[in-house]
């Protein structure tokens, strides 16, 4: 990429359009709003994913909130 191609990639209009509607939840989005249901105050959620035995809990907690 030259020089000019950098400077047109930086200051060009992307082509197209953008969907309608609100914008698509995100899987992190949904694991947030679950914590928040659960009232879970884990500031760092994927720190918690590296121990298995307390994300498997909170995964089971959500589950059960889910199944009617």
């Amino acid at each position: 990429m030259g020089r000019g191609e950098a400077y047109s990639f930086l200051v060009g209009k992307p082509e197209g359009k953008r969907s309608l509607g609100r914008p698509r939840c995100r899987w992190e989005d949904n694991i947030k709003t679950d914590l928040q249901k659960v009232e879970c105050r884990v500031i760092d959620w994927i720190k918690l994913t590296q121990d298995s035995d307390r994300w498997r809990a909170l995964v089971n907690a959500v589950t059960n909130l889910r199944t009617p």
